[in-house]
């Protein structure tokens, strides 16, 4: 099944769609429970997470030509691998891309309200939720203007923490861990949540041709990880693994270091800016994949309605963001999605010929390095995430023998 080719943007266009959709939470706060389990080794670990990411963009792009629409990763696992490997990648995204909501409407709340953090995130949350059941979506001079705000704080961190000597630091003995590098890429993951905004776009976004993005794709992921790597290092200069490690908002601390109060507010409004868009896109890609899921009998009719799957998605993150710290939602998200990776490029292993635009051995790839990562993940996250899976596969098991 070939896609049928709708409004195009061109390739500049499509690169700042997806440098959009990356930039977000991640770069503001990712690099805490990643520096945690592996210190200065996640910068390495953010290399590693980028292959990963660039696999499973190969892959959910061609899934997504393949089978267009809503949920195009669930329902190419469901066709291929059946219906329970389909239910388990389902309860897969469906998680992963809540807790991601959750996690950057905390960041949000740390960075734009710090006296009140809850009160931010829920806030941020609502509007949010509200904007994409009413179907707002960002434009294309909008996407730009996203773009160009979020580089220009981060250019102005890197700049600040680079100009000026950092502190004496003290870190833990083991404050370093080169067996935390697995982990810590895993972790990082996250950073790279919003690919799926050129590779698997909804029927009612601009869609991309093969070989569009077989520039675009390898050029975004390549910007995203190399702001990713100098805001990192910039970080880590300043504030040294242990610090960072243990900051809610390691960019502002950052900053603070170098001197640089004057920052602070733009760094807050740039954070507001970056957390609001990759939002956004969180919570539509997990209404997409509720109302196909419900489409296909696996949750209640009631979901295959967008304004009603919206407000579900947006409460349960709403729950998810009061019961977990954003440091723990980043880490939860990114294991679920792991494990939504690996059921999607083991689907796209077996595609057929026709339906293929990139090689086979990518797949391959990215399978293999979802598992090795998801299966170094910190015990209470893999743990929690095969509950959530394997729960969820069963109750729409339940669910389809009842209707």
């Amino acid at each position: 099944m070939t896609r049928t080719l709708r409004r195009q943007l061109p390739v500049s266009d499509t690169i700042a769609l997806g440098v959009g959709g990356m930039l977000g939470a991640g770069v503001f706060a990712a690099f805490g429970p990643a520096s945690a389990v592996a210190g200065t080794y996640a910068l390495v670990g953010l290399v590693l997470a980028a292959l990963l990411a660039a696999c499973s963009a190969f892959s959910t792009a061609d899934q997504a030509r393949a089978f267009p629409g809503d949920g195009a990763g669930y329902r190419y696992t469901t066709h291929l691998l059946g219906a329970w490997p389909g239910r388990m990648a389902g309860s897969a995204s469906i998680a992963g891309r809540l807790a991601a909501a959750a996690a950057i409407a905390g960041t949000f709340g740390a960075y734009v309200t710090p006296s009140r953090p809850l009160f931010g995130a829920l806030g941020v949350l609502a509007v949010a939720t509200a904007l994409d059941v009413v179907g707002f979506r960002l434009n294309r001079k909008v996407n730009w203007a996203v773009v160009a705000i979020v580089a220009i704080t981060l250019g102005l961190v890197v700049a600040a923490c680079f100009a000026v000597p950092p502190p004496p630091i003290t870190n833990a003995p083991d404050a370093d861990q080169p067996l935390g590098l697995l982990p810590s890429a895993g972790i990082l993951v996250f950073a790279f949540l919003g690919f799926e905004r050129i590779t698997a776009p909804a029927l009612d976004e601009p869609s991309f041709t093969a070989r569009r993005l077989h520039l675009a794709i390898p050029v975004t992921l390549v910007l995203v990880l190399g702001v990713y790597l100098a805001v990192g290092a910039a970080a880590f200069r300043q504030l040294g693994p242990s610090r960072l490690a243990l900051s809610p908002t390691p960019l502002l601390d950052a900053v603070t270091s170098a001197d640089g109060q004057w920052l602070v507010p733009l760094v807050a409004a740039g954070a507001a800016v970056a957390t609001v868009a990759a939002l956004l896109g969180v919570l539509s890609g997990a209404r997409q994949t509720v109302t196909a899921v419900a489409n296909n009998d696996n949750l209640p009719a009631v979901l295959k309605h967008d304004r009603v799957a919206g407000w579900a998605g947006g409460a349960v993150a709403a729950v998810l963001a009061v019961a977990m710290e954003p440091s723990t939602a980043i880490g939860f998200a990114a294991c679920a999605m792991l494990a939504y990776y690996a059921f999607t490029n083991a689907s796209a292993r077996i595609l057929l010929r026709e339906d293929r635009t990139w090689p086979m051995r990518t797949a391959c790839f990215g399978l293999g390095l979802s598992v090795l990562y998801g299966m170094t993940m910190p015990p209470f996250l893999l743990a929690a995430t095969i509950a959530v899976v394997l729960l969820g596969s069963a109750g729409m098991s339940l669910y389809r023998r009842t209707v």
